[in-house]
């Protein structure tokens, strides 16, 4: 908060005396805090109009700012530059002068106007000094003292009522609640009555209940006595069957090695016959005098055996992985696919060029290449480059891809590869040695950028 320590500020400026009598007025209480901002947002405004060079010192790093940013951070500065610097206060002074603001104007005057917001005048006399301006920042601070009493006591009197309203709710609740519990104790006193008539119901029921379980039980001894006698019946027949059961058992055995033995008799038979069969093949062998087997069905497909040359062996054989006619023989082989790893192609010829650049030179070349050689042909790029989807018309003969978000160009390349049936020629074009081995692995040829990019420039 700014304060006036209550002597005479020599700063020469004239405004500073607040009368044409050259006695300086000073502000002998706290600047209102209503007051203390409006002062600050002033300076701010006015703060732009200044060149560095005008500033205090403490000051000019906010030069820069907007006037809320100098407000927010510069505050407490702007205020004291205000208070202790008369130079700067003339220079904010003739700033606000230069706006043709009413206010400073009818304060120049000496007759602010009666409409205007109290702490609006205080704070632009505050700034301007014109005379009388401790009398206009006091009545500014007294009439916010006074409005902050009136809000306090409005205040009072709302938050007084709203605690008599809630008095009166807790009354109209506590009467309900005695009503309340009266009616329950009604309620309880009748729900007693007919628990005492259900109670002496319920007694009679009992005793009633044990007569019958008397009665109950004498029935009980008598069935005890007939089940005894019939369990002794049920004993008795039990052994009898037990008996019966013996016999069966032994009846059944006697089948049982009744039927083995006649089993032996048939199983005899059924090796004679099998063993006549057998010499009757014999016999068949020596007359026929058929040669030992030396072919296998199996010898009879086509395959690549082991240490045999295969067409991709042989388009490569006498070349060097650099000679750009090992790429014509790869092409030649029929139905062979050219899969072309397109940005490290780019990357590896033309890194310089921008990404559309590359990829319209690359796409111009395999479209020549594909027109001479008919080979099929698709071009992979990584779909991370993009900074947004590509307006791009894809050469006749040449497939464009782009990997979607979250897969790679390279493991793209790999599905296209692992897509072919087996036996196709396929021909991978990528320096990366990740993705030469792993289409190697799935039965692909791989070859190097640099082998491409000389293909092409022959074209």
């Amino acid at each position: 908060m700014v304060e006036h320590t209550g002597g005479t500020e020599a700063t020469g400026d004239p405004a500073d005396t607040g009368g044409s009598d050259g006695v300086a007025e000073v502000l002998d209480r706290a600047l209102p805090e209503g007051v203390r901002r409006r002062v600050i947002g002033l300076v701010a405004e006015a703060f732009g109009g200044l060149t560095v060079s005008e500033l205090p010192p403490a000051l000019r790093q906010y030069a820069r700012f907007t006037p809320s940013r100098r407000a927010k951070f510069a505050g407490n500065a702007m205020a004291a530059a205000v208070e202790n610097d008369a130079a700067f206060r003339q220079r904010i002074s003739a700033r606000l002068r230069e706006t043709g603001s009413e206010l400073a104007e009818a304060l120049e005057a000496g007759s602010p106007p009666a409409a205007a917001d109290p702490e609006d005048v205080a704070a632009m006399a505050y700034v301007l000094r014109p005379a009388g301006w401790v009398k206009l920042v006091t009545a500014a601070g007294e009439e916010a003292q006074r409005a902050g009493a009136e809000r306090a006591g409005e205040e009072a009197r709302r938050e007084l009522q709203r605690l008599r309203e809630e008095l009166a709710a807790a009354r109209a609740e506590a009467r309900a609640d005695a009503e309340r519990g009266r009616a329950e104790l009604d309620a309880a006193r009748k729900e007693a009555d007919a628990l005492q008539r259900k109670l002496r119901s319920a007694v009679s029921d009992v005793r009633r209940g044990e007569a019958a379980l008397r009665k109950a039980q004498a029935e009980l001894e008598t069935v005890r006595a007939a089940g005894a006698a019939e369990k002794t019946a049920a004993l008795g027949e039990a052994r009898r069957l037990k008996a019966r059961l013996s016999e069966a058992e032994s009846a059944l055995e006697s089948s049982r090695r009744a039927v083995r033995e006649g089993r032996s008799v048939e199983d005899m038979r059924l090796r004679l016959l099998l063993d006549t069969v057998l010499d009757a093949a014999q016999g068949l062998r020596r007359e026929l005098a058929l040669p030992p087997v030396s072919v296998h069905p199996a010898d009879t497909v086509d395959a690549v055996e082991p240490g045999r040359m295969t067409p991709k062996d042989i388009a490569a054989r006498a070349l060097s992985e650099t000679d750009p006619a090992l790429l014509d023989q790869l092409l030649a082989l029929p139905q062979a696919h050219l899969v072309v790893d397109g940005y490290n192609v780019t990357k590896t010829g033309y890194p310089t060029m921008p990404l559309d650049k590359q990829r319209l030179r690359l796409l111009g070349g395999l479209a020549m290449l594909a027109a001479q050689t008919g080979a099929e042909m698709t071009c992979v790029f990584d779909g991370a480059e993009l900074a947004a989807p590509v307006l791009l018309a894809p050469p006749r003969g040449v497939r464009v891809l782009f990997s979607k978000p979250g897969v790679t160009a390279d493991e793209l390349i790999r599905q296209l590869v692992r897509a072919e049936p087996v036996g196709r020629p396929v021909v991978v074009v990528s320096t990366d040695r990740e993705v030469a081995d792993g289409v190697a692995k799935a039965g692909a040829r791989p070859v190097a950028s640099a082998l491409l990019l000389k293909r092409l420039a022959r074209t």
